[in-house]
């Protein structure tokens, strides 16, 4: 395995279909919450990197639901406090979004090295709790219940 991150990622929004989404809150960065996210492995297409990313911070199998690739691909620059976990240059990530539709608020397992606590939010509560831009400005595009 790499002892560096591959900078490309994918953003995992978990919804219900009546609107709640799932948020979790970063044990590196407490206050600060996010949907699932995590690094591409090498070999691993963007799906596989979607399922894995979510067994790993929920406890959930992404593949007994509706997992789809959004087709929205962000780069932007990677936080300085991030940083030392990729390559040296390296300045830059490209974010692919993705959603996963639950049938309703399920408990989820969190990683306890990788987030604190969790909570089911509306739409727009959720958006608005986010510290990342696009992760709040994905969530934005669920439809509005």
């Amino acid at each position: 395995m790499s002892a560096h991150k591959i900078p490309v990622s994918v953003l995992v929004v978990i919804h219900t279909a009546d609107g709640q989404v799932l948020l979790m809150e970063r044990a590196d960065a407490p206050g600060l919450w996010q949907s699932v996210t995590g690094s591409q492995d090498a070999g691993e297409t963007l799906m596989q990197t979607a399922i894995r990313e979510v067994r790993e911070e929920t406890g959930l199998d992404a593949g007994q639901f509706a997992l789809t690739d959004w087709g929205i691909e962000t780069r932007y620059e990677i936080y300085e406090r991030w940083r030392h976990r990729y390559a040296p240059g390296v300045t830059h990530n490209t974010e692919h979004v993705f959603g996963l539709c639950l049938p309703g608020a399920l408990p989820v397992t969190l990683a306890p090295r990788e987030h604190l606590r969790y909570r089911w939010l509306s739409r727009e509560a959720a958006a608005e709790a986010c510290f990342s831009p696009s992760n709040a400005a994905a969530i934005r595009r669920l439809p509005a219940l």
